[in-house]
Order: C-alpha cells, then structure tokens, then sequence
C-alpha cells in the first residue's frame, strides 16, 4: 500500500462518527482486502484500488450496491471474479464493522436514558432525529416586552430553523382583534 492511500484512509476515517472510526480501526480490512487481492492474484496496484473500493464504500461514499461494479472497473478484474471479491469483502470485512459499529452504538445508548417528551416528540416528527436536540441560544430568540425585561422564545421546529420570527404574546393578542 503507498503511503498517499494510508494517508488518505486515515483523514477519511477521521471525518466519520466515534463509533464507526473505532469499528473500523477494530478489524484490519486493509490486510484482510490486501489478501483477498492476492487471493485473485492482482498485482500491487490494482490491490491498492480494491482498497480504495473498499474505503469508499466502509466511510459511505460509494453505495454497496455498486462496490462490485467498481471492482470490476476500477480494478480491471472480470464480472465473476469482482462478485466473488464483493462478497468475500463482505463476509469478513463489512459485515465484521456493520456488527461493531451496532455494538459501539448500542453500547452507547446504555448510559442514556432519554425521557418520555423526547421519546414523544421524536415519535411525533414521524423519526426526525434533529427533536432529539436540545434548544440552544442559536434556536431561540429575545424579545423585550414593555417592562423592558427579557422574553425568550424557543424555535422548537424539528430542523431548529424557520423564515418566522418570534411573535410576542401581546403583539398576538393586538393582531387577533383585527381578523374578522
């Protein structure tokens, strides 16, 4: 393997969530592909680009579906034996990570308990994970009422952002005298 593609693997694997980095940091898919290379007596360079397949379906550039395909192409190898290098990748280097990373997950969500409001308005936003966040200032605004104190109103909008801009009590109040 040359050290461009070690680099390039391990700035890849960097932008990729805690669980998947240790999950593929777990198994050495480089020497696993390496010898299934060798396995369908590839030289040098084309093993470096089955890796390559390989990286960029494990950090999920490329869709699995299309992983023999660019084996057959990128490699320069025949249908049959992309196939059976696609499914001999599969069976010990992506299946092996996909359990990893389920377990790293799974092992993660013991410590947290989320409450039933979360649980609620998770199910509610018909699966949209971006309830789960708690508000923060960006998704809040302050409004000053005559008093001169501060109100806060909280944009609990499931993607946290709206065009519409915090409407005081009072002013719909005043603006509910004028519907007819």
């Amino acid at each position: 393997m040359t050290e461009k593609l070690q680099q390039t693997i391990q700035e890849e694997v960097i932008k990729l969530p805690k669980e998947a980095q240790e999950a593929i940091n777990f198994l050495d898919w480089i020497k696993i592909a390496e010898e299934i290379g060798k396995k369908y007596l590839l030289n040098e360079e084309e093993i470096n680009n089955f890796q390559l397949e390989t990286l960029l379906v494990l950090i999920g550039v490329v869709d699995p579906e299309f992983y023999a395909i660019n084996i057959e192409n990128q490699v320069g190898t025949t249908k049959d034996s992309a196939n059976k290098m696609a499914d001999e990748a599969f069976e010990k280097i992506f299946k092996p990570i996909g359990e990893k990373i389920e377990e790293n997950i799974k092992n993660g969500m013991k410590n947290k308990n989320p409450g039933w409001e979360q649980t609620l308005n998770f199910i509610l936003s018909g699966g949209n994970y971006a309830t789960l966040i708690a508000p923060t200032r960006a998704n809040s605004a302050s409004v000053f009422n005559q008093n001169g104190s501060e109100e806060r109103f909280v944009n609990n909008s499931p993607l946290g952002k709206t065009n519409s801009t915090p409407v005081p009590k009072k002013m719909t109040d005043i603006k509910s005298k004028f519907v007819i």
